[in-house]
């Protein structure tokens, strides 16, 4: 039986490389783009590992902060709102529409699992026009424990109505495939630009530089 395929959605599917001109009008430069999404990872996993659970939108706000304090930059509330309502409006990548209509004419279903609310991964999925493409769009916030905790791909699985073994995910970012594999799930890399693996976690056995490599491999695996 094929697997239902679950994309991480931020830097899986969409570029946040579009948030680049509002870290130039606030911090005059672009690469502070990539330090304050570490930086929201960061906060994320220390909440998880600890027990203490906020949603990723306002983990993204105080890393914002965090950052600002750490440029001696005084942060607005319409600076705040500039990064908010840009998170909803990301493209994209250029091969994903394909990609991913081929997977689902393969006959395979596919959902989102993303860290962020549902409330802002279905504005992000509509806004990039692919909603019409997954079966559902899940948010590890209805368990209250983002990925890579374990809670987040058994919800998947269970809102699915499959075994956790019949769940592979499709992520950009190393942690999210260790969460994966050791949540019981079926794992494929995107090794998109500064993307690798982490030598401690064992290898999925999909990897391919962007969707389309990841979908010519899933096809030939899950439908072969």
């Amino acid at each position: 039986m094929a697997r239902v395929i679950a994309f991480d959605v931020n830097e899986t599917l969409l570029d946040l490389g579009a948030l680049d001109q509002d870290f130039v009008n606030i911090f005059g430069e672009a690469a502070v783009r990539r330090e304050w999404f570490s930086q929201m990872l960061q906060s994320a996993l220390v909440a998880t590992v600890t027990g203490v659970y906020t949603d990723f939108g306002t983990t993204g706000i105080a890393a914002l902060d965090m950052l600002a304090a750490r440029h001696g930059i005084n942060l607005t509330d319409a600076d705040r709102q500039s990064i908010r309502e840009s998170m909803r409006r990301l493209p994209p990548h250029l091969e994903v529409r394909a990609s991913l209509e081929r997977l689902r004419d393969a006959g395979l279903r596919m959902v989102t699992l993303t860290n962020s609310t549902e409330v802002v991964a279905t504005a992000q999925i509509t806004n990039a026009g692919l909603r019409d493409l997954f079966e559902q769009v899940l948010s590890a916030d209805a368990v209250r424990r983002l990925k890579p905790a374990p809670e987040a791909y058994h919800m998947a699985a269970a809102q699915l109505g499959v075994p956790i073994s019949e769940v592979r995910l499709v992520a950009a970012h190393a942690w999210d495939i260790a969460g994966a594999l050791r949540a019981g799930c079926a794992a494929a890399f995107v090794a998109r630009p500064g993307m690798v693996l982490d030598p401690l976690v064992e290898r999925p056995d999909i990897i391919g530089s962007n969707l389309r490599e990841i979908a010519d491999q899933i096809i030939a695996v899950e439908c072969g």
